[in-house]
């Protein structure tokens, strides 16, 4: 199951939310994060074209202050954002190079395929472009991340064998979840026998920052543990999973991170009998399962706020508070430069984009009624 010509450790640092200040990536604080995670014995660090600002960011606080061999860095092709052309997708390759400096990526991946975007791919043949890098010398292993049914994954992994790693959402709020089918995906990946990097294991946060009802069930187990620590645990002692990416947003999530899992060896047999207990108290709230990747928000003509009306709504449902909810909504919506829920003209594109498969278009009709939204006339 080697990948890497080292270990590279069960933790993954994922470049997508990194710290910020007032908008804008927190360079120091991410090169603390990085000396922090390279001290520790982990080497593997997570990025994509589509994470703005991102590959910037690692260049500045990773590429540029160690040596290329002390670190494995890898990026992503998102075909399906604004892309006509197959130039217009391979261009996106030569502009990760350029952003990160990095002179070639460890892993390169064919990013978000499943349901209809999946078909780019197919339609620019970035299949043989991949491996035409491969043989360059620019990419080292080439895999795909994927956010669709078991039956397509299936699908995937027959047609192109010479994949060498698919990245998968795994996590113990989805294991079960008919939407997302966490448990369907990792089984058909091990009956390929192909290595799995798993990302979003905390659901986006949710499982970092859960409901009451979970956080009493993980806290009488362990005490001493964060609830982030069982989610990052869970998917890790999974067999077949090389890394586990952690989305880390600031020195304190990274040290916390590290301390459980540095030598972390898988949960023992009462650890899974709470994360059981953890999982069937989660799926008593219907919460929306955003995971803020904003990838809605990357094709929405609107330009709306859709995660941030989410997170809004959410808290809504757990906490009953109208008034905190609104509050929320402004500031991440409109405090954003975003156009509120109500602003929708129900074209689609976004659900066509959503890994999690969220009805987004009701979701946004009824986050606008519950937070009492008017249109205003053109």
């Amino acid at each position: 199951m080697a990948l890497f010509d080292r270990e590279i450790g069960k933790l993954g640092f994922g470049l997508m939310r990194l710290p910020k200040n007032n908008g804008v990536i927190d360079i120091e604080q991410t090169k603390r994060m990085v000396d922090a995670f390279l001290d520790a014995g982990f080497t593997y660090f997570d990025t994509a074209w589509a994470y703005a600002g991102s590959e910037d960011a690692i260049r500045q606080a990773l590429v540029e202050r160690y040596p290329r061999e002390r670190y494995q860095l890898a990026t992503k092709l998102a075909a399906w954002i604004k892309c006509e052309t197959r130039e217009q997708a391979v261009e996106q390759f030569e502009t990760s190079l350029r952003r990160t400096g990095a002179g070639y990526f460890d892993n390169y991946l064919l990013h978000n395929l499943g349901e209809g975007r999946t078909h780019f791919f197919d339609d620019f043949d970035l299949w043989s472009f991949v491996q035409e890098k491969k043989a360059e010398g620019k990419i080292r292993h080439v895999g795909f991340s994927f956010h669709s049914t078991p039956e397509e994954l299936e699908a995937i992994l027959t047609r192109h064998p010479e994949m060498e790693f698919v990245q998968l959402q795994l996590n113990y709020g989805d294991w079960e979840n008919p939407a997302i089918q966490s448990r369907g995906v990792y089984e058909v990946a091990r009956r390929h026998n192909i290595p799995i990097i798993v990302m979003e294991p905390l659901k986006g946060g949710l499982l970092a920052n859960p409901p009451e009802g979970v956080v009493r069930v993980l806290r009488e187990a362990e005490p001493e543990s964060s609830p982030a620590s069982w989610g990052i645990r869970f998917a890790a002692g999974l067999p077949g999973v090389l890394t586990v990416l952690s989305g880390m947003s600031s020195v304190e999530q990274m040290a916390d991170n590290l301390s459980f899992m540095q030598g972390f060896t898988g949960l023992n047999a009462a650890q899974q009998k709470t994360v059981e207990r953890a999982r069937e108290e989660l799926a008593k709230i219907p919460l929306i399962p955003c995971t803020t990747c904003n990838y809605c928000a990357k094709v929405c003509p609107m330009e709306i706020g859709i995660s941030g009306t989410f997170e809004a709504k959410n808290m809504y449902t757990l906490y009953g508070n109208l008034g905190r909810a609104k509050n929320r909504e402004n500031w991440q919506v409109r405090g954003h430069g975003r156009k509120p829920a109500v602003e929708c003209i129900r074209c689609g594109k976004c659900e066509a984009a959503c890994p999690q498969h969220i009805p987004i278009r009701d979701e946004l009709a009824a986050a606008a009624k519950l937070f009492g939204q008017e249109k205003k006339d053109a």
